[in-house]
């Protein structure tokens, strides 16, 4: 043992904090005796150096998991003794631009993070009479979410898909649209490859949002418990920023059906009775629990907004963590496997996906815009329908199906291609134009609606300004 070892241990034992020992070792779960009085998520310090998180109280012993890769320097008869009554982790605002652990270590070989504070990590969410309404709309730049099924400031989304049908990367364009923002992004990874780390990280930092964020990160080769803590402390990290320093902030967690199984298998270890798909029975107050905790503030009307990400096998959303997380959550955008095989980004599923608060933030035009879209895609599919069955369509259907393609056309979009709320708005209004509908070119829109959008000024030059790039846009048009 080393010498600094030993003496921080025996700082806390001449303190005279509780002190327990050893009983039984198995795997990151530690049994321990004698340590009372102690309370759940009670920080430990054991005499070999290491750390761990009391996880259960039991009669007769403690259950502790450790936070170290290893356990082999722990043994029956070892010695440990409670440093802090609750976890918490340094904060501040060095962690912006970052890449850390779990326990708040650098992994971006930029040197140590200065910490202007510590914060818990299992903090109270703020209560109903500390919070106020939601009426700011997130931009995420992506069409399809912004014009149909925005999002507010300080509001609590999911985003749900089977595997490989794009949730990352709709999370990673919108991290990659607050660049031009005042928000600050914290991207939690949890129990990810390293590949998949460096892919995320390679993304922001091309597109220049790595110094607007923090990405705290989880990997397959940390233990099961940094899994769990994982999205906890991202949660502490964005708190302090959006609770005493006054920023806006969003927090994605990618994903929480991995941290959910990493908790299942933390509980089972723990001889937690198992209940529905072997998961704890407080498995929903976990998830609950932590996405309460965004919001809007009203000593500082600053806003927490928190992105969930979760697993539907086979696209089926009536499963257990599915439906856990969309009771919690103010809707959800549902990703198809088969939108996605179609061609469109993101494979937004137009029935299934909901936003209960994020209409709030849109104006008038918005709004009338998301209805008329909704609309002709409807009677786009049922325009579809018929054509399967070789018959002669009327010009009003292929009306229908050429605005429902051009609209499709127009919602594919790739990471890094992000389009302001007027630019948005000026595309949804050429392509329900009769008008231009025939000759219009949407390639062509999309590649230069974003440097027309920035010339206006007011609603008077909105619609001189559309017209402008319908009739540019549109070969033979109006």
């Amino acid at each position: 043992m080393a010498d600094h070892d030993q003496n921080h241990f025996q700082r806390f034992v001449d303190a005279g904090q509780p002190v327990g020992e050893v009983i039984a070792v198995n795997n990151f779960l530690v049994s321990i005796k004698g340590m009372q009085p102690v309370n759940v998520h009670s920080f430990i310090a054991f005499d070999d150096g290491s750390k761990g998180l009391v996880q259960h109280v039991l009669e007769d012993r403690v259950l502790v998991l450790h936070l170290g890769s290893t356990t082999s320097h722990i043994r029956v008869g070892s010695l440990a003794v409670i440093e802090q009554s609750e976890l918490s982790i340094n904060v501040g605002k060095d962690f912006i631009g970052r890449v850390v652990s779990v326990l708040g270590q650098p992994l971006d070989g930029k040197g140590p993070v200065a910490a202007d504070s510590r914060a818990p990590v299992f903090n109270v969410a703020p209560p109903i009479y500390k919070r106020e309404l939601l009426d700011t709309q997130l931009a995420t730049g992506v069409t399809v979410v912004d014009a149909l099924f925005p999002i507010a400031r300080g509001q609590r989304m999911a985003i749900i898909g089977d595997s490989k049908s794009g949730k990352s990367t709709l999370a990673t364009q919108i991290a990659i649209n607050q660049k031009n923002t005042d928000q600050v992004v914290i991207y939690v990874l949890i129990a990810k490859r390293a590949s998949e780390v460096n892919t995320l990280i390679n993304q922001l930092s091309e597109n220049g949002v790595l110094e607007h964020s923090i990405i705290v990160v989880s990997t397959i080769f940390d233990s099961l418990v940094s899994a769990y803590l994982a999205p906890y402390v991202g949660c502490a990290i964005a708190e302090y920023l959006w609770q005493l320093v006054g920023q806006d902030c969003v927090i994605i967690y990618d994903d929480l059906t991995t941290h959910a199984h990493a908790y299942r298998e933390i509980s089972l270890l723990s001889g937690v009775s198992p209940g529905r798909d072997s998961y704890p029975g407080d498995m929903f107050y976990a998830h609950s629990s932590l996405l309460e905790r965004a919001g809007r503030l009203s000593k500082n009307n600053k806003c927490l907004t928190a992105i969930p990400l979760v697993l539907a096998n086979g696209g089926d959303i009536t499963a257990y963590l599915p439906t856990n997380v969309m009771s919690i959550t103010d809707g959800q955008w549902v990703l198809d496997t088969k939108i996605f095989r179609e061609g469109l980004r993101p494979s937004l599923n137009t029935n299934l996906s909901v936003t209960r608060v994020g209409g709030r933030g849109h104006n008038e035009r918005q709004k009338s815009q998301a209805g008329q879209v909704l609309q002709a895609l409807n009677v786009y599919y049922r325009a579809q329908e018929y054509s399967h069955f070789s018959t002669e369509l009327s010009a009003v259907a292929q009306k229908d199906i050429l605005r429902g393609q051009k609209l499709r056309q127009m919602m594919v979009q790739v990471p890094g291609e992000t389009y302001s709320l007027a630019a948005q708005q000026m595309m949804v209004d050429i392509i329900l134009d009769d008008r231009y509908l025939p000759n219009l070119d949407v390639g062509i829109l999309k590649r230069s609606v974003n440097a027309t959008a920035a010339l206006v000024r007011n609603d008077a030059d909105y619609e001189h300004v559309r017209d402008s790039l319908a009739a540019q846009v549109s070969k033979g048009g109006a």
